[in-house]
Order: C-alpha cells, then structure tokens, then sequence
C-alpha cells in the first residue's frame, strides 16, 4: 500500500486538525492490530465497507473526531464497520498505509483502501464522504431481499423467490444480479411476457451486459420454438435438409435454437459453429451471439472470495499452481467450446 486519497485537502504541522506525537496520554483499547488485522480489516470488507480510525492516545484531535466516529456507526445501524489502529503500537500497519498525520480515516471495500481523509472532520463532513461509498438502508434491504429469494429458491419454492426478487427490485432497480435472478426464475417458469418486461431496461443500457444479452437470446429462442412450425421438429427433420445442402444456414440456427430449448447445450453449440466455420457474418452473427450466449449461461457463478483462505489469492488460485475452476467438470466444457469458438473465428 502506498497511502490513499483523501479528502481533506493538504495538511501540514502547523494545520490544527492534524497532530504529530507529543506527550503520551490515557488511551482507548486498541481495536485493530498486526495479527487480526486480516480478519478485521480485509476479510470483513468483502462483506460491509470497512472504516479504520488511525489515532494515537496523545493526539488531540483523535479524541475530537473518535466520539463522532462511534456516534455515525451506531446511526448506519451496520452499514459500515469501523475499527481502529493506534499508529503508535501497530507502525507496520500504519507504515503500509502510508500514514503521515493523525487522525487518518480510511475506508477499505473488498480487501482495499478506496478512499480516506485526515484531520478531524464534523459529523455532517464524515457523513456525506460515507454516503459516496456506503450502500444505503435501501439497497441493504433489497440485497436481503434478493438473499432470501436465493434461499427459498433452494428450497424448491420459486413462486416465493419470484415474490421476495421482485420486492428487491421494486426497492432498487439497479440491483443487476437480483434482475438477472429475477429474469431466469421467470423464464424457468414459462413467465416470458413478464421475463421479456424485466429484462427490457437492461437491454436498454449501454454497453450491455452480456449476461442480460444472453438472457435476451435464451428468450429469442424460446420464442422461436414457440411460433415457428419447426419448433416441434426432430432432429432427423432437420438433418435431412441439412444432408442436402450444407450451407442451409437457417436450417441448422433453427435446430440449433430447438436443441438450445430443450436443453441440449453442446449439441446447439455443435450445430452453431458449423455455421459459423463456414460464414461468421451470416444472419447479422446471430449464430456467435446465440453461441455466446449459451457459454455465458453455463459459466458457473464465480465463489465469493474468501480472503483468509490458506494458499490462495483472493481470485481463489492456489498458490501451488491449480486454478480452482479447472477442478470443474462445467468450467472446462466452458472452456472447451471457447476454444472452438476462437478457432472458428481465427
């Protein structure tokens, strides 16, 4: 670490907000040290933005800005944690984040420092830097709410999940994964007039995300085997028009949407890259895209990471040498047909 920004604008000895050891006075017990800083400070800010109080007992402005600290916490009821680290007792630590003068604030999100500030600050001050990068009670109740969906969808109850994923979403419209949740259950449950809806605002975004994309295809070929009169076909229906011309490009994307419904993920893929292998732009690239698509589908969600983790980084690599998606039957066909894939378009 090499310090952070911060937002107070410069400081130096002679600013009365900032102080550099004097006399050594009563102190409060120290919260945050060497040893459990990782679990305190890193691992906890994966799960809530984490606010580090660098402060000394000597220093009169920390004991200006300290009440204040504990006052916010107890107001954001959980909506961040704060901590704090004596620099004088732990300079390792304050060494690592570069801290010059006390008091320093900084607030850590997902193992990191992202922001900070020095000087003692007024509540109102330390409130709107905390709202730049604290979820607010809203969308703590919708990420609950999309939690709970999680929950009952494992336990076989999608009508609730669908219930407590559109309360998330009524709540913040701007929870992507709740709306792809919410999308998927829809469409798993033959809701499409309802699924096309709540996909629409993220199809209207740009750039788009490319799993709202592949939702977008999943339902395209969901339409197309529902008003087309092939959808009912066999494969063998479509494999004797296919043996008469190898290029009847619309045949194989019907097949290819047929399979991809009806769940036969590679042997959509299978169909999709011949068209591709022999005209990448054909049909304004719908075969890549619907391609795509279904390896996006069968990506498997990436495990949150677990910072305190022996012997990985936190993208979850072992440090001896073995990613852990290789170690998934799904990831490698995912990756199998990446590959293919590259190959078809190079």
């Amino acid at each position: 670490l090499h310090g952070v920004p911060v937002g107070a604008g410069a400081h130096d000895d002679a600013d009365l907000n900032v102080c550099h050891p004097p006399i050594l006075l009563f102190c409060h017990m120290i919260n945050v040290t060497v040893e459990n800083f990782e679990a305190e400070v890193v691992a906890a800010s994966s799960q809530v933005p984490v606010l580090v109080d660098f402060w000394a007992p000597w220093c009169g402005p920390c004991k200006v800005i300290g009440p204040v600290l504990e006052k916010v916490e107890l107001e954001y009821e959980g909506r961040f944690k704060l901590v704090k680290i004596d620099s004088d007792q732990q300079q390792e630590l304050a060494q690592a984040f570069g801290i010059r003068s006390i008091p320093t604030c900084v607030l850590m999100v997902g193992g990191k420092p992202v922001d900070g500030f020095m000087g003692a600050q007024s509540e109102g001050q330390i409130k709107a830097f905390l709202d730049k990068h604290v979820p607010s009670a809203d969308v703590l109740e919708a990420q609950s709410e999309a939690e709970d969906a999680q929950a009952l969808i494992a336990a076989g109850d999608p009508q609730a999940a669908l219930h407590k994923l559109h309360e998330s979403l009524t709540i913040n419209p701007g929870n992507d994964d709740a709306r792809y949740d919410y999308v998927k259950l829809l469409i798993e449950n033959d809701m499409l007039d309802d699924a096309e809806a709540a996909l629409a605002p993220a199809l209207a975004e740009i750039p788009r995300q490319l799993r709202f994309e592949a939702l977008g295809q999943f339902l395209d070929a969901i339409k197309f085997v529902m008003t087309d009169e092939r959808g009912t076909w066999a494969p063998a229906q479509f494999d004797a028009l296919i043996a008469q011309n190898k290029r009847d490009f619309d045949t194989r994307l019907a097949k290819a949407r047929v399979l991809m419904v009806s769940g036969d993920w590679t042997g959509s893929m299978d169909e999709l890259l011949e068209i591709i292998m022999r005209d990448k732009a054909w049909g304004n690239a719908v075969p890549r895209k619907t391609y795509v698509a279904i390896l996006e589908l069968l990506t498997p969600p990436k495990p949150k990471a677990d910072p305190l983790a022996a012997g990985k980084t936190a993208g979850g690599i072992e440090l001896a040498g073995k990613s852990v998606a290789t170690l998934d039957p799904q990831a490698q066909l995912v990756a199998s047909y990446r590959r293919k894939l590259s190959m078809a378009l190079n």
